[in-house]
């Protein structure tokens, strides 16, 4: 049975109900984690993750000041925790390509790629 009516009447019976969570149910997760969290908590001086440059910081930080945004507002406006922004801007973040994406567009600076610093051109006028 899997109308809420159902479940209920036959709560009110006294009938066993057996029900289960479908995984990542109702936990609002937007993103997927793309490294293994838990290598990251081993961490060691041989096994170092992958970070921002600080050049990228640097272009993430100019296109927000030039925006006139804060750390805060950037965050927002992607839907992401402002300590994300504050590690992307000082090149402790993990890179992310989906959030650098985000970020990309909120700013309209491209960081990625071998025009890193150049301004997006809108949808249609690529080059």
């Amino acid at each position: 049975m899997k109308s809420e009516q159902a479940v209920n009447a036959a709560r009110r019976q006294g009938v066993a109900v057996d029900t289960q969570l479908k995984w990542g149910a109702g936990s609002n997760k937007q993103h997927v984690t793309t490294k293994n969290t838990a290598k990251l908590d081993r961490e060691t001086e041989e096994l170092k993750h992958e970070t921002i440059s600080l050049d990228v910081g640097k272009l993430i930080q100019q296109g927000r000041q030039s925006k006139g945004l804060s750390q805060k507002d950037l965050a927002t406006k992607i839907n992401e925790k402002p300590q994300v922004i504050t590690d992307y801007e000082a090149g402790r973040g993990i890179p992310n390509n989906v959030i650098l994406g985000k970020i990309e567009r909120a700013i309209g600076i491209r960081l990625r790629g071998k025009d890193r610093g150049q301004p997006m051109l809108p949808p249609g006028q690529q080059k």
